[in-house]
């Protein structure tokens, strides 16, 4: 169960350090006046900090490499 804790860690931690955040498309309403709506799409973006992905890849080696000892 640890090994597999520790793969995943480390899967997420590349991917982090490769994509440093990514963004979608949010419909806001821009006017509701009764039977009127105007909407718009606004852009959002969310973004990590590089060494956050450094971070959980060095915790996912440690749990990976502390489960394989225990055997």
């Amino acid at each position: 169960m640890n090994k597999t804790v520790g793969l995943v860690l480390i899967v997420i931690g590349i991917a982090m350090l490769i994509w440093t955040g990514f963004s979608y498309t949010k419909k806001e309403k821009i006017v509701d006046a009764g039977p009127i709506q105007i909407s718009a799409d606004k852009e959002k973006s969310v973004n990590w900090p590089p060494y956050a992905g450094g971070i959980i890849l060095v915790a996912g080696v440690i749990v990976f490499v502390a489960a394989k000892n225990k055997k």
